[in-house]
């Protein structure tokens, strides 16, 4: 058996499909750096990151799948599944190996895996935009931490840059320790400095908070309590749509939160 290891990034996924298809090896196994344990039995192949070749792959997806395709594969890959690397590579030798309309084929195993690990993204996808709340910090700036359950940051730019296009803003991934930066003009990607090691990012972040902000959440709060019709609560509905996991980042649920509920 043939292993591919490549570095885990979504260009080096797709180099190391394009290599599949020059060196003429279909059977192979694909793994991670982080994840590569050597084997007597078998041959590994360091796969190197080169965005021309990536960029061939990514333009034959699109012919062969078209854009909403395209945007599967990259969603299903976002989702950081142990499974989902091996499942895009086979897909992708499968759609180029098959004439135009094989990808909609739910028989086979890697189409439906995809067509799933991208759904439970897009998922996540609207949920970040739902339930992201900003806190101003004394500097202007507004910010966000949130840990979802899959990378859904490079997905969400786009809603809050159209959303949020006059002030700048910063929502941080404490899961996977990098965020995602509007300056009013541009997105880009930043970590954070070190910090002490008993502090985790969302104290850092909380730490330079406007003087004001702990007003606006009052007000946030006597809003959405008067708002709510109580005789009409359905807490089983409610964590259908608003699961428990999203209420730390929720300035309306802090309460909820303090009660245990």
């Amino acid at each position: 058996m043939v292993i591919y290891i490549f570095d885990g990034s979504f260009w080096g996924l797709l180099t190391a499909i394009f290599e599949s298809f020059a060196r003429k090896e279909y059977e192979v196994k694909l793994t991670e750096e982080s994840r590569f344990e050597a084997s007597f039995f078998d041959t590994s192949v360091r796969i190197h990151t080169e965005r021309e070749k990536a960029n061939r792959v990514w333009l034959g997806l699109q012919k062969k799948v078209g854009t909403e395709g395209q945007q599967q594969f990259y969603k299903a890959f976002l989702s950081e599944q142990p499974a989902v690397f091996k499942s895009l590579f086979t897909y992708a030798q499968y759609v180029f190996c098959n004439p135009a309309g094989f990808a909609e084929n739910y028989g086979n195993a890697d189409v439906l895996a995809i067509a799933q690990a991208a759904q439970k993204v897009h998922r996540e996808k609207h949920r970040m935009e739902a339930f992201v709340r900003f806190k101003k910090h004394r500097n202007g700036l507004f910010m966000a931490v949130v840990a979802p359950d899959f990378n859904v940051l490079p997905l969400i730019c786009p809603h809050f840059k159209d959303r949020y296009a006059d002030q700048p803003w910063l929502i941080y991934d404490e899961r996977r320790k990098y965020g995602i930066y509007y300056n009013g003009s541009t997105v880009c990607e930043v970590v954070l400095a070190s910090k002490p090691r008993a502090l985790t990012e969302h104290d850092v972040l909380e730490a330079g908070l406007d003087g004001h902000e702990q007003l606006y959440a009052t007000l946030w709060n006597d809003y959405f309590r008067s708002t709510n019709i109580a005789e009409r609560k359905n807490k089983k509905l409610h964590l259908q749509h608003v699961p428990r996991r999203y209420w730390r980042y929720l300035t309306e649920k802090t309460d909820d939160l303090g009660l245990g509920l």
